[in-house]
């Protein structure tokens, strides 16, 4: 069987990732399961975040990679939605990431946006706070090797998500 690819959109919160996995969802000529930050977040309860808030996050975040791996093992398609960062729980994170999906078709596309505008965005849609970007920034690995890069203040999702497909697929 061969195996689904996994395109793993990589940028701050307020850069653009989930409005470019509704494009990419919405579109019939490829069909993506998601897997998500925030979703899998929502599997840890809000006492134990707030009790070791990395401890969860980076043990929820390598379930979600592994979780990654077995629909594309299984011949699925799969965006991850999410940021790649080095903190001490999850160090060397992008290491981890490339090993656990060895062997499996990773592409890493940065999702970029300014950091100024992302903070607009925060503010504007009241779940995030002003500077959460930034501090992401900080956070975010280095040396990535990515496969593509998309500029979100220049481009629409729609427009993103036909680059994503035109060269990935």
């Amino acid at each position: 069987m061969q195996k689904g690819r996994i395109i793993f959109l990589n940028g701050v919160t307020s850069s653009g990732k989930t409005s470019i996995v509704e494009s990419l969802q919405n579109r019939d000529d490829v069909f993506f399961y998601v897997v998500a930050n925030d979703l899998f977040q929502e599997m840890v309860g809000e006492k134990f975040l707030r009790e070791n808030y990395w401890k969860y996050l980076s043990e929820v975040i390598i379930l979600m990679y592994h979780t990654a791996k077995l629909y594309s093992d299984m011949g699925k398609n799969v965006i991850i939605d999410g940021i790649l960062v080095e903190n001490d729980d999850i160090s060397p994170h992008y290491k981890q990431l490339t090993e656990i999906l060895d062997g499996n078709p990773l592409d890493i596309v940065e999702v970029y946006c300014p950091l100024e505008i992302c903070r607009q965005r925060n503010i504007i849609r009241g779940d995030r706070y002003e500077t959460q970007s930034e501090e992401q920034s900080a956070q975010m690995s280095e040396n990535i090797s990515y496969s593509l890069s998309v500029d979100t203040s220049l481009l629409s999702p729609d427009e993103c998500a036909e680059i994503i497909i035109a060269e990935l697929f």
